[in-house]
């Protein structure tokens, strides 16, 4: 059982006290904070940009023309913030939208049936500062229609289709709370966390202070491992952190524990992969190379599984897991520690004086 001048810990509070130093971490970390704190006055203007057919007062004039003007209207009439309106040819839709000013016309439908098909062309303004939201409620609309029109024509068919899923009606902002934000605050820091590994083994390396720490005497493991504590450990007290002010800020976040399980898991996994790479290529530009790589490839293919660690973080955060998601969290862990194990396998083979 070692004290409390254990070399590791020893090392781990050198490196939390260099971090203060660096502007880019502080910035971050700064950054962060401010998104959780300010979590619920964000979320209506970041929905805006993710879904900006949502935000009140997005209300979208449509000139709709072409035999198979009415039921697009019809359609148009289920989606919220679109106001139809039936013109008699494409001509005067045309000039409709190109008086904009005098009439109000926001884009243009053009709908016709040809060989019991129904074509459709729309036409939205091309440099303004209402074209996002035009052209998301365009899409909304053509998906009603759509929708409309393979209900209707179910009945001519020989066969029997499968029914159509109900429509989702779920609020923007409960969807990206739990999709986007909770997962982004919870994996951001596990990629920092590793950064900062591969900075600070290659530093070491770099300025020829790797072989001052072991004069001490401290070994290349200990060494390792107490930057590692550093590092991995930010992590999970960042994810703690935002949980805590997304709670105070409204958003209630279910399963904190097993969240902070899965974001300590990968945090070790992440950086005992930078600190191996940081080992096997001192270069702090090839670590760091390398490094970006290897984590795109972990997160992205990650991102296939039904199961995956943001997939498991979203569904845990929003309190409806299912088996494969707490399976996730203890692959992760389980991960992390063969990650470990790896790691003072390397270090074993690793020559201290030739880095």
């Amino acid at each position: 059982m070692r004290d409390a001048s254990d070399p590791r810990l020893t090392i781990a509070r050198r490196e939390l006290g260099g971090l203060r130093k660096e502007k880019t971490i502080v910035l971050a970390l700064a950054l962060q904070l401010f998104i959780a704190a300010f979590s619920s006055f964000l979320v209506v203007g970041l929905v805006s940009l993710y879904d900006p057919g949502q935000v009140d007062g997005s209300e979208v004039d449509v000139a709709v023309t072409g035999d198979a003007a009415d039921d697009l209207i019809r359609a148009a009439a289920e989606v919220r913030g679109v106001d139809a309106r039936s013109y008699r040819s494409e001509e005067t839709a045309m000039r409709a939208f190109q008086e904009y000013r005098a009439t109000g016309i926001d884009a243009v439908i053009l709908a016709e049936t040809r060989d019991e098909r129904v074509f459709v062309r729309a036409v939205a303004p091309d440099s303004n500062v209402q074209t996002t939201i035009v052209v998301v409620q365009l899409r909304d609309t053509l998906r009603s229609f759509e929708r409309a029109e393979r209900q209707e024509r179910a009945a001519f068919l020989e066969s029997t289709p499968l029914e159509l899923p109900p429509e989702a009606d779920s609020s923007p902002y409960f969807s990206f709370t739990y999709t986007i934000l909770l997962p982004l605050l919870l994996v951001l820091p596990v990629f920092i966390s590793g950064s900062i590994t591969v900075d600070s083994v290659t530093e070491e390396i770099d300025r020829g202070t790797l072989e001052l720490l072991r004069v001490a005497p401290v070994s290349l493991g200990e060494i390792v491992d107490g930057k590692l504590a550093a590092a991995a450990g930010l992590a999970p007290i960042q994810a703690g952190l935002w949980i805590a002010l997304l709670e105070l800020n409204g958003t209630s976040v279910a399963n904190p524990a097993a969240l902070l399980a899965l974001v300590a898991g990968l945090s070790l996994l992440i950086c005992g992969l930078g600190a191996a790479l940081a080992l096997v290529a001192p270069d702090r530009r090839s670590a760091q190379f390398l490094y970006s790589v290897g984590v795109l490839l972990v997160i992205g293919g990650s991102a296939l599984l039904p199961h995956g660690p943001v997939t498991a973080a979203a569904r845990l955060g929003i309190g409806s897991p299912a088996t494969g998601d707490f399976v996730a969290v203890v692959a992760v862990v389980a991960a992390a520690i063969a990650v470990y194990v790896g790691l003072h396998r390397i270090i074993g083979r690793v020559d201290a004086d030739d880095l």
